[in-house]
């Protein structure tokens, strides 16, 4: 009998705020069983406006309710100008798509609050779609963290019957599912391992206001890695409470600068003295924060993943180079996995998270449970997010 085949677009915005990547995917089959094939891979960022706001309504203190309305449609316009680029750059019209799977902007995280900030009926109108979207908090109702979500789009595209993996995600926070070899979806383990990109793109809007507001390539810390200060490292990943806990768990941008910051940085980093050498100070805090990044995913698969066969990175950090670096020196050749990025395996880094959120959206339409409770600690499986109808 032929399986079941649609067009879905999968949208992800990540707690970096960079912008929105959209995946266009044509999922065959359903639930585990789904079979993905990328179709078009768009990114669109957000202007510059947007993102300091974004930053802003994220920081500690008030927020103005006229912000947090304006920076929602600027959000969700954004998603849809993202896919209506993707579906023309695919020769596609709305008609051609089942749903738009949508994740929405995280402006918070501390389950079992979360906020996805996105409008969907805005997104349908605009591109003519039905929208799936808020997937998070059917989770959390059921007693989980609402993240992380992903897993069971891992365990669709990478699980292998011989070989056990570890799927990592580094974007403004690393997480990882464990998928054994052979093993059942409900045998996963994943959870946050701490920061990915998160401190090292705040330190360089605090120290370097002018630039771009990250390190680009991982460069400035790929040439100060002998300079990292590994004893503010060890204090990081022993002051904060986060990197002690064992999963389920999830986190947030803000609690990991916080425990960036309580492990011995200045209140003002500017008021440091050595930042009279503003290049070489940034250079040796952006080493310390990739060393921190990879020690705590380290820390991570050392209690909860030993004898992986595979480490498997997507995100935005497969480009930053000291992160990449640490992860094949210090995994790669102490503990003899191979490390490779979804690329390898024909699945584009930075449109993973994407494709994931469309086979995430195909499980809703379905009526398939997609979280997996041993990863979220739910008590039991739910069918995730919510559906606004396309326009009539």
């Amino acid at each position: 009998m032929p399986q079941p085949q649609r067009l879905l677009a999968g949208a992800m915005s990540g707690t970096s705020a960079d912008g929105v990547d959209v995946a266009v995917v044509r999922i065959t089959g359903a639930g585990a069983e789904m079979f993905a094939d990328l179709v078009m891979h768009h990114h669109r960022a957000y202007d510059t406006p947007l993102r300091q706001s974004l930053f802003a309504l994220r920081a500690p203190g008030r927020v103005s309710l006229a912000d947090l309305a304006r920076v929602g449609r600027e959000v969700s316009l954004t998603y849809a100008e993202c896919v209506n680029a993707a579906l023309a750059g695919a020769r596609l019209k709305a008609a051609d798509l089942t749903a738009v799977a949508a994740h929405g902007q995280t402006l918070y995280h501390d389950p079992p609050d979360t906020i996805q900030w996105f409008d969907p009926a805005l997104v349908a109108a605009a591109t003519g779609c039905a929208v799936v979207s808020d997937f998070r908090r059917a989770d959390c109702a059921a007693g989980g963290q609402g993240a992380p979500l992903v897993p069971f789009a891992d365990y669709v595209l990478f699980r292998d019957a011989t070989r056990s993996r570890v799927l990592l995600n580094v974007g403004g926070i690393a997480n990882f599912t464990y998928v054994p070899a052979g093993r059942p979806v409900d045998d996963l383990l994943a959870f946050d391992t701490g920061p990915g990109n998160c401190i090292s793109d705040w330190l360089c809007r605090e120290l370097d206001p002018d630039g771009p507001g990250y390190d680009a390539d991982g460069a400035r810390a790929l040439a100060s890695l002998d300079e990292a200060d590994l004893d503010l490292v060890a204090r990081v990943l022993r002051g904060g409470s986060f990197f002690r806990q064992a999963p389920p768990k999830s986190t947030d941008i803000p609690s990991m600068i916080q425990a960036f910051r309580d492990a011995g940085l200045q209140a003002d980093p500017r008021s440091d003295p050595r930042f009279a050498d503003r290049e070489r100070f940034l250079g040796f805090l952006l080493a310390t924060a990739a060393h921190v990044t990879v020690q705590a995913i380290e820390q991570a698969i050392d209690r909860w993943a030993r004898g992986a066969d595979d480490l498997i990175v997507s995100g935005g950090g497969t480009r930053n180079g000291a992160i990449m670096h640490l992860l094949r020196t210090r995994l790669g050749q102490r503990q003899g996995m191979t490390i490779q990025t979804t690329d390898d395996l024909g699945v584009p880094a930075e449109a993973k998270e994407a494709i994931a959120f469309a086979l995430l959206g195909a499980a809703t339409l379905d009526g398939v449970p997609a979280n997996v409770p041993s990863c979220t600690g739910a008590k039991r499986r739910v069918i995730l997010g919510s559906i606004t109808p396309k326009p009539v």
